[in-house]
């Protein structure tokens, strides 16, 4: 059975990518150069003294927003248990748990906002690069932003994200949200001054009427998930800090110690932002791969297909517990991005989501909404198949000593009342 006959049949299903090329660090990467990781990394080392004045969370960190890189102790007796023996070598980067957000999309989400902040504010000579940026937070600084609007298309975490940023900011800010978006967002959202737009639809449509609006007002800014390479750029960074947490930790990665990351995805800005960063950091000694609901594997159908495509083609676009993730069509700028350099896409059932939910609550203590566990289901089903076994020979990688990062995306936020229902207790 071919990927594609996988999919339409609702298989949990691997595909691995036949075009990965070699790449050098710091090198050009898909078009991309390392500069635009570096020139994001400045303007968040900038907005430090602005984050920790408006966002108190963030002061014991002095304005830098990340989030701990975990050894899943735990987690990996849980895996022994089942037969997967990874020596102790699995953790968890939890972004869940960022900042602000309380997601993944607190890395490029406010990046974007902070940039367009920063363009506004420096065009009107309200601040110069030599500044304390914590004056943005003032009355004189957030009334200007208050003639502009900040417009956002999203499932919910990236609404959170921009909302949250912008609100704070001063700006006004409408997101336009799909049917999968929960409740719960769409009130914090609205408890933080954002106007909330919600419709019959899915992702896609909601990302298509917030441009449309957003293109009729000339004070109007979109924040285009699907092509945004501010967003792109303000996730790689991620990838600087990482491979300081590695280092700290004592984690060595080279040719002889491989890295392998699962990150879960939706539209795909996220985890391809995050995967380019971790190639300008380690080349080819780091190998991503990407999870998706089996509903919505629409990062998976635009590698297959070469093009974005929806997977309503092949019948699908149902339901998931994984509102994240709940994305019919990929990101064609984040395809081209990804097309020489992800290692492979994997689909996970809400089944597994679900069990893998409760296993990280009781293992480690550590809640995550259920898109977040999309890599840890995807690791377990490619460790041991016979794709992973094919993949490790052809690309000459040292099994022995390789280190697992699962990639947590989401749940800071959610109520209690919510966790605990997820979680049956």
């Amino acid at each position: 059975m071919n990927s594609l006959d996988s999919l339409i049949d609702r298989k949990e299903t691997i595909w691995i990518n036949q075009n990965l090329e070699h790449t050098e660090p710091m090198s050009v990467i898909s078009g991309g150069k390392f500069l635009n990781v570096r020139a994001a990394q400045s303007r968040l080392m900038r907005f430090f003294p602005y984050i920790e004045k408006a966002f108190p969370e963030t002061a014991e960190k002095k304005g830098l927003i990340e989030s701990e890189l975990i050894k899943l102790d735990g987690f990996g007796g849980f895996l022994k248990s089942e037969g997967l023996d990874l020596a102790r070598r699995v953790f968890l980067k939890d972004d869940a748990h960022l900042p602000i957000a309380g997601s993944v999309k607190a890395r490029g989400g406010i990046h974007e906002v902070l940039k367009l902040a920063e363009d506004l504010l420096r065009k009107a000579k309200l601040i110069k690069p030599t500044d304390n940026y914590s004056l943005i937070d003032s009355e004189e600084c957030r009334n200007y932003l208050g003639r502009y609007t900040v417009q956002v298309g999203s499932t919910g975490n990236l609404g959170l994200s921009i909302g949250i940023i912008s609100a704070k900011l001063g700006f006004k800010v409408i997101v336009h949200m799909s049917m999968d978006a929960k409740e719960w967002k769409k009130g914090l959202l609205r408890k933080n001054k954002v106007e909330v737009i919600t419709y019959e639809g899915d992702y896609s449509l909601a990302v298509k009427s917030g441009r449309e609006r957003s293109s009729l007002d000339p004070f109007s800014y979109f924040v285009d998930d699907e092509n945004s390479e501010q967003l792109f750029y303000g996730y790689a960074t991620a990838a600087l800090r990482l491979k300081m947490q590695l280092m700290k930790q004592k984690i060595v990665v080279d040719r002889e110690h491989p890295l392998f990351v699962y990150i879960p995805c939706g539209v795909g800005g996220a985890p391809s932002g995050i995967t380019y960063g971790l190639k300008q950091m380690f080349g080819d000694y780091v190998h991503c791969f990407f999870a998706e609901p089996v509903e919505m594997p629409s990062f998976m159908l635009g590698m297959i297909k070469g093009r974005a495509a929806s997977v309503s083609e092949l019948g699908l676009g149902g339901e998931t517990i994984a509102d994240g993730l709940a994305c019919g069509k990929a990101s064609e700028f984040s395809l081209r991005m990804m097309r020489y350099i992800l290692s492979g896409v994997i689909t996970v059932n809400d089944e597994e989501l679900s069990r893998y939910q409760k296993v990280f609550y009781d293992f480690e203590d550590i809640y995550l909404e259920p898109s977040a566990v999309a890599g840890a289901c995807a690791m377990r089903r490619l460790l041991g198949s016979e794709e992973y076994k094919e993949y490790i020979s052809e690309n000459d990688v040292n099994e022995n000593n390789i280190s697992h990062i699962i990639w947590a995306t989401g749940g800071g936020l959610v109520p209690e009342e919510i966790r605990r229902a997820e979680l049956g207790i």
